[in-house]
């Protein structure tokens, strides 16, 4: 079996000021600021929201996050679990109509040995995936190629939560709401 290592990963997980502008949580505090856009934040429903990952490893890769401050995914109550779950194929179905992907990696970092560098507030990473969209880049070049920015990805998925049933725009800088 070929193993891929990125030692250059570290740094980032094991920076200083992560988040010079939060107090607490991250994922406790964006969902209460004003600008969505300016926050990635392109969708949310009463007991979660989604969030476009700042450092994707693509184009549309996203984080569902529950609202509650948790990371033991046993303590979600079962009406968190039902909606964090709902986000999540809505999620699928945006990504699937705003970037035509082959298909996805879903999954959550669960526990410090996980490899996640929020373990307080669990999340999962929806990450969309083409054929042959990895190569020698990140992995020789120590370089990440991402093909698009971040603002156009965000455009192009927030239409399409937005064109979603069910879907409210309450705002020009504003996630798409489920309620």
């Amino acid at each position: 079996m070929d193993q891929v290592f990125a030692p250059w990963r570290i740094e980032w997980i094991e920076r200083e000021g992560k988040n010079p502008d939060v107090e607490e949580c991250v994922f406790c505090e964006l969902p209460e600021r004003t600008n969505d856009r300016e926050n990635l934040l392109v969708a949310r429903s009463d007991h979660a929201f989604v969030l476009l990952n700042n450092y994707p490893y693509n184009p549309g890769h996203t984080m569902v996050i529950p609202r509650v401050h948790t990371g033991d995914y046993a303590d979600l109550e079962e009406a968190v679990l039902l909606d964090h779950a709902r986000l999540k194929q809505r999620t699928f179905r945006a990504i699937q109509e705003a970037l035509e992907p082959d298909g996805f990696n879903a999954g959550l970092n669960l526990g410090d040995g996980a490899g996640g560098s929020i373990g307080d507030h669990l999340h999962t990473h929806v990450v969309p995936r083409w054929h042959g969209d990895t190569n020698f880049m990140p992995v020789l070049g120590e370089t990440s190629v991402i093909v698009e920015a971040l603002a156009d990805t965000y455009e192009r998925v927030h239409d399409a939560f937005a064109g979603q049933e069910g879907a409210t725009v309450p705002g020009e800088n504003r996630a798409v709401v489920f309620e």
